[in-house]
């Protein structure tokens, strides 16, 4: 029996979600899960192949006859929509499609926009169980009960970047990986107090990085590394398991004062979570305007 390569290895410690909107890399990669952002989203939408799935989101949108901020608004959710129905058909799991960044510190119009898309997703009959919405790690986000919910941890790459530039250093193993030591508090964490949710990791700068977080409940991982995780035949370990939790983490209760003390303390959450709102709000309006001129929707 020929050996297995890594990522067939990691398939069967962690649930592999594909971190892209092109659906071509998806039927080539057959992850279980799938993940679109604004920033995926305005990339696949550059693509010719792809104009179809913006041609109908603008169809749609203007049969609804909403004033221009409706408009924009209904084109871009259809959009995120489409392309996550697309995806659907390539997958057995999940699709993740993220709400709108710009609405990161407003709770209330975050979930009317999040039952918004999901409403869409089940219009074209998709259960709302493959669904899950991604929202922003601020307080109004953490406010949002959305029943089992995926904390989508955008870890190491920009974790570790943070370090580097902060500590002037280029060699960080991956076992000593900033970005992993948090994901791996996170699990230790969830899984010590039985919660529900379910740990993700993301945005991965090298192979190292993921295979030290195998068994993490998903992990999103990009076209390039899953093809080097296929060509490689080094064995890959399970590293994180319910079942084996070393730490014992207390458990904490936060209201809005201490999650925002807190939140305040730690440099690195503070910039990169600003960071990764305000690449999302560029992207989002980079991608909307350009719908905007080619369909002549006027200034959105």
């Amino acid at each position: 029996m020929p050996q297995q390569n890594s990522l067939e290895e990691l398939r069967k410690l962690s649930v592999i979600v594909a971190d892209t909107g092109e659906i071509s890399l998806i039927k080539k990669l057959k992850p279980e899960d799938a993940t679109t952002n604004p920033s995926l989203i305005l990339k696949a939408a550059s693509k010719e192949e792809y104009q179809y799935i913006i041609e109908s989101a603008v169809k749609w949108a203007k049969k609804r006859q909403g004033s221009q901020a409706e408009l924009a608004e209904d084109v871009m959710d259809r959009l995120a929509v489409n392309f996550g129905l697309e995806i659907l058909k390539y997958i057995p799991g999940y699709i993740s499609t993220e709400v709108d960044a710009g609405l990161s510190f407003n709770t209330d119009a975050t979930v009317k926009r999040a039952e918004k898309i999901i409403r869409i997703y089940e219009s074209e009959g998709i259960e709302r169980e493959r669904i899950l919405i991604k929202i922003a790690a601020t307080w109004e986000g953490a406010c949002i009960r959305t029943g089992g919910g995926v904390p989508d941890f955008a870890v190491c790459r920009r974790i570790l970047d943070w370090y580097k530039e902060k500590h002037k250093t280029e060699q960080i193993a991956p076992a000593d990986d900033p970005g992993v030591e948090f994901v791996r508090s996170v699990y230790t964490y969830y899984k010590t107090h039985s919660y529900q949710t379910v740990v993700m990791g993301a945005s991965f700068r090298n192979t190292g990085e993921i295979t030290e977080l195998a068994g993490c409940d998903r992990l999103t991982i990009s076209p390039a590394l899953l093809d080097e995780l296929a060509a490689s035949q080094a064995t890959v370990p399970q590293k994180l398991s319910p079942s084996v939790v070393s730490k014992q983490p207390k458990r904490k209760n936060y209201n809005e004062s201490d999650f925002r003390n807190e939140f305040n303390d730690n440099l690195m959450a503070v910039e990169k979570l600003a960071e990764g709102i305000m690449n999302f709000k560029k992207d989002y309006r980079t991608l909307l305007n350009a719908v905007s001129a080619k369909y002549l929707l006027n200034r959105l």
